[in-house]
């Protein structure tokens, strides 16, 4: 074979190469350009989340004298995940309990003493009744030289001093009134801090504020617990969310309730239904965890995915795949 002849052959193979490479190349562009207008679907991928509350005691500071789980135990909601000391507050509720019923004692007391004083009106009225009658006769009696003028001014002195115990006991009336109203308010105050004191001893105990799993267990037995302070950290797993981000071009055809399938590496055979339940309103560059700058600059909207997890199968963290159906363009 001449050298002329070679060097033809190889240039129909690179011609022919080349023809190749274009065709394979026009087959890949739509793959890698995306015309995603005839997509049906979007994969997408995330970590499954859940709610996650920190718990700790609130208005009491005293030692942890009740810590009866460790990580992983399931609760249902208003179990009592611990208690701190309450004798204290248990003092507290005793002593103001001994005072209501101090405060009740006097209102019974002050109602006496008003009944007392609301018979003294009484007697008083009826003397003065009395006296203006003698003083009546008195004076139409002295009119007729009958009886010595003394008699009757002793008479008038006499209506005059009645007038006066009866004005003097109608204030008292009054005074044991007001004495009566106030035991009962006192009463009010001591019942009011009475149920101060229960609220507070509410306190001592820490419950369950929804059916969830402790993932934490953050205190010890003896610890002093308080406002702020951790106890434990418990995530509520009968309803997790996948958070996935979906490219700009794809998020005009996700609707929200739209059905997902979620699959995990830790069940690849289950498929986990779901349905997206938010759909962020502004656009965000792509999470810094990819690598490429191509991939950092491009713009993605964060979608989140709500799942019933009954079996508590999915926990937070664990990476998951979502697919979601999408509508057609313009619709």
């Amino acid at each position: 074979m001449t050298g002329k002849t070679l060097r033809i052959r190889i240039a129909l193979g690179c011609l022919l190469l080349g023809a190749a490479a274009a065709g394979y190349g026009a087959l890949r562009l739509p793959a890698l350009f995306g015309h995603r207008a005839a997509a049906q679907r979007v994969i997408v991928s995330g970590n499954i989340e859940a709610h996650q509350s920190v718990l700790s005691v609130t208005q009491v500071q005293a030692p942890i004298v009740y810590l009866p789980f460790d990580e992983g135990a399931y609760v249902t909601r208003g179990t009592v995940l611990a208690r701190v000391d309450d004798r204290i507050y248990r003092r507290q509720t005793e002593i103001d309990r001994a005072n209501l019923n101090v405060q009740l004692a006097q209102v019974q007391a002050n109602i006496h003493s008003q009944s007392a004083v609301q018979n003294s009106v009484k007697s008083d009225e009826y003397d003065l009744a009395e006296k203006k009658l003698d003083l009546g006769r008195a004076e139409v009696l002295a009119q007729h030289d009958a009886v010595s003028l003394q008699t009757r001014d002793l008479a008038r002195t006499a209506e005059r001093q009645s007038a006066a115990a009866l004005a003097h006991d109608n204030a008292m009336e009054i005074a044991a009134q007001n004495a009566v109203a106030l035991a009962q308010a006192n009463v009010e105050a001591a019942r009011a801090k009475l149920q101060l004191d229960d609220t507070m001893l509410s306190y001592t105990e820490l419950r369950a504020p929804f059916n969830g799993v402790i993932a934490v267990r953050e205190a010890e037995l003896g610890e002093l617990a308080g406002p702020g302070v951790a106890v434990f950290t418990l995530d509520e797993l009968d309803h997790v969310w996948l958070r996935v981000y979906v490219n700009e071009p794809d998020i005009g055809r996700i609707r929200l309730g739209e059905a997902a399938d979620v699959t995990t590496d830790a069940w690849p055979s289950r498929v986990y239904r779901g349905r997206v339940s938010f759909i962020s309103p502004q656009a965000e560059f792509t999470p810094k965890t990819v690598e490429t700058h191509a991939e950092r600059v491009t713009l993605v909207y964060r979608v989140r995915i709500d799942i019933d997890n009954p079996t508590h199968e999915l926990l937070p963290g664990m990476p998951a795949d979502a697919t979601i159906a999408l509508v057609a363009s313009g619709h």
